[in-house]
């Protein structure tokens, strides 16, 4: 079902996105009916029902004793209104998830066929064979049922199951964290830049460098730096870090991360499907969510929930690399030395040289 989900909601927001309806003879020459009349349908009865129950509790001709079940029905009815526009509007809510540019493509499909039909979405009207039902039910909750052609069956959402849901911080349809906008504020605090280094809305300046205690040195305290070419037969020197140092003191901060993500599971599931699993970088990723690649990698909703303990690791050693890699990695590849004589440009083949000669004089070699 999982391989599904990916490949229809790839298709609906394909589909959804285009511009090919707009060039159907047939749908352009034609009325499309989008007026399911939820609440119209749902309470066209409902006046005659209560007028009934009314006159047998005034009248004391009541099929049940003291007229409990009567009272009870009446209570009811006259709690529906809101209850349904409380409803719909919590199930709106859920559903504009699937509009998300990162909505993970493994949540259920059938939520994004619902989106687009009670949005009015071309293609999702009675016209097109979709229909939508609000019924108010015997114990005072409600459902909305959703029929039509991309339904293999009637999709049925209770109002009061909607409500747990929101008491248990649950979500009908999961949405994928803003990856990008937490990382950014990681970097700024676990500890290897400069107090000066973060701007007043909490990110790095322009320009931004991680602290020289992470700077790899010599014995003597001098600057440790590795030579890269630059083309021409020049090269230059750049910086060398700490990268153990760099990760312990990072990992707390990260494993805080990791576990406040992991309060709500099914955000854990949809960031892992979308960012964490495949590594990549952010730019990557939105190309891959619209694209679909990663589906082998991705957990299940309904399989994997709740996550076990080796998945848990798993997803805390993966969205540690993915930080280091995609977000930190930049600040430690190829940094040019603040001293001003250490970041000139030099001769590569002389440089070599001299490093040789260091490297004899050091170890006593004579050639």
């Amino acid at each position: 079902m999982e391989n599904e989900n990916l490949s229809k909601n790839l298709y609906l927001r394909q589909f959804n996105e285009s511009n090919a309806i707009a060039y159907s003879k047939a749908f352009v020459s034609n009325a499309s009916d989008y007026n399911f009349q939820l609440l119209d349908n749902a309470y066209r009865n409902v006046g005659k029902i209560y007028a009934k129950l009314k006159i047998a509790v005034e009248t004391n001709k009541c099929q049940s004793e003291h007229c409990s079940v009567e009272l009870l029905q009446l209570k009811q009815l006259e709690e529906a209104p809101k209850i349904s526009l409380n409803f719909l509007s919590s199930l709106m809510a859920e559903l504009s998830v699937t509009g998300e540019p990162n909505f993970d493509l493994n949540n259920d499909y059938r939520y994004t066929v619902a989106s687009s039909l009670m949005s009015g979405k071309p293609g999702y009207s009675k016209t097109d064979g979709y229909g939508a039902y609000l019924d108010l039910l015997p114990d005072g909750s409600q459902q909305i049922v959703f029929t039509g052609p991309a339904f293999y069956m009637p999709l049925i959402i209770n109002s009061s199951a909607l409500s747990s849901l929101a008491i248990s911080n649950s979500s009908l349809i999961a949405s994928t964290p803003d990856i990008n906008s937490e990382m950014l504020r990681l970097l700024t605090e676990i500890g290897v830049f400069a107090a000066d280094a973060v701007d007043q809305e909490g990110g790095l300046k322009p320009g931004a460098k991680i602290t020289e205690e992470f700077v790899v040195t010599n014995a003597d305290g001098s600057v440790d730096y590795e030579i890269i070419d630059i083309g021409n037969g020049k090269g230059r020197n750049v910086l060398k870090y700490d990268l153990d140092k760099i990760e312990k003191k990072a990992t707390p901060f990260i494993n805080a991360e990791v576990a406040g993500l992991m309060s709500s599971e099914q955000d854990a599931v949809a960031a892992w499907n979308v960012y964490i699993s495949k590594g990549t970088s952010e730019g990557e990723d939105d190309q891959m969510a619209q694209d679909a690649n990663a589906g082998s990698s991705s957990w299940s909703y309904e399989e994997d929930l709740p996550l076990q303990q080796d998945k848990k690791v798993l997803f805390e050693t993966k969205y540690k690399e993915y930080f280091m890699n995609n977000y930190l990695k930049q600040f430690i590849t190829n940094q040019i030395p603040t001293v001003k004589e250490d970041a000139a440009v030099f001769d590569l083949d002389a440089a070599k040289q001299a490093e040789a000669e260091k490297f004899e004089k050091e170890n006593n070699i004579k050639i």
